[in-house]
């Protein structure tokens, strides 16, 4: 009988085990979010989308505002030379060599959820 009270005390507590803090939920990412312009659409398809959906690529992830914060507060003139001129991982010009640098600030506030000044 012992035995069997200890057993359910056990499962009991270990069923509680997981209470407590509600978990945080994961960055918000749509993996298939295209922009609404169609001819940007195409680009993103064509040169950013095959890492910037992909967690796997270690780029950061289309509509993950938290991971875009600290490069949007780079300013603009960072970014853009990033994505022209390469960085880290990133190719220069983003696999992208006929965008233009609005084509690009376009693209990165899409990916980043937040419009950037053209």
């Amino acid at each position: 009988m012992r035995a069997i009270r200890l057993t359910l005390l056990l499962a009991l507590s270990l069923t509680l085990f997981g209470c407590g803090e509600d978990p945080k939920p994961p960055a918000t990412t749509d993996h298939h979010a295209m922009p609404k312009d169609p001819a940007l659409a195409q680009i993103y398809a064509n040169s950013c989308q095959l890492c910037h959906a992909n967690p796997a690529a270690n780029a950061p992830l289309t509509g993950d505002r938290k991971a875009w914060e600290p490069r949007i507060q780079q300013g603009t003139d960072t970014l853009l030379d990033h994505a022209i001129n390469g960085y880290n991982g990133m190719p220069p010009m983003g696999q992208c060599v006929e965008c233009s640098e609005e084509q690009f600030l376009q693209l990165i506030g899409f990916m980043a959820d937040k419009p950037l000044p053209q």
